[in-house]
């Protein structure tokens, strides 16, 4: 069984045409679990409009992406799981590329192609222009574990739990991490996405690494720091 986790605010512009691109590539058994973290425009009418009976809604009070996805993904009942935000578009062939994938991987991300607000394509390769690829090092410093393009075991996620309570280190970078840790991961060579970044986004892709949020550039370095530092410490409480 294949579990979508859907995070959710206040997004009624777009999140129809998402779930549409997901469920079509669903079959009858999966699920798809929207957490919702108290929208106040029509995103559920509007998921509820859908009328599909693989979608499930949570609710949750977190306020912060990370918590929301948590909420969704201990709600999922699924063996495989995906990420999913809610205003991409996934690609035909999506679900069939990553559980091939997943045959020999534990954690898979593939390729995605940066498109604006209207689906018109700003960059082909989110891979090529994001360096993205594996390494522990490498991903603690900048992170190419984007959740959107991410599948995985379930045993990824338990090996995760519970997730480091900073608010530093966000959900995909640290299950690609443990996945990392504690078995495979594959980056897989392939747009399978349409990215939207429109102005609503939280990252500035078109920014040098250090100015792609408005925070202050010590704050991130300490960010990195913190990531380290739990790598380090599951690595050693884990003995891996």
């Amino acid at each position: 069984m294949i579990s979508v986790c859907v995070t959710t605010y206040n997004g009624e512009k777009y999140i129809a045409e998402q779930l549409r691109s997901i469920l079509e590539q669903l079959s009858e058994v999966d699920e798809v679990v929207v957490s919702d973290d108290e929208s106040t425009d029509r995103t559920l009418e509007i998921v509820a409009d859908l009328h599909d009976p693989r979608i499930r809604v949570v609710h949750s009070t977190a306020h912060y992406f990370k918590w929301n996805f948590l909420n969704a993904l201990l709600a999922a009942k699924g063996d495989i799981l995906f990420l999913a935000d809610q205003d991409d578009v996934w690609l035909p062939g999506k679900v069939e590329k990553c559980i091939h994938a997943l045959e020999t991987a534990d954690l898979v991300v593939h390729d995605s192609r940066v498109v604006d607000d209207d689906l018109q394509v700003i960059r082909p390769s989110f891979f090529q222009f994001y360096g993205s690829g594996p390494g522990l090092l490498k991903n603690s410093l900048n992170n190419t574990y984007f959740g959107s393009c991410m599948a995985f075991k379930r045993k990824v996620l338990n090996a995760a739990l519970p997730f480091p309570t900073t608010n530093e280190i966000g959900h995909d970078i640290w299950l690609g991490l443990v996945a990392e840790m504690t078995g495979t991961v594959m980056f897989l060579d392939e747009p399978l996405l349409l990215y939207r970044r429109h102005d609503l986004s939280r990252t500035n892709l078109e920014q040098p690494l250090l100015k792609r949020s408005n925070r202050s550039i010590i704050i991130k370095l300490w960010s990195r720091v913190v990531v380290l530092y739990h790598v380090v410490r599951y690595k050693l409480k884990n003995r891996v």
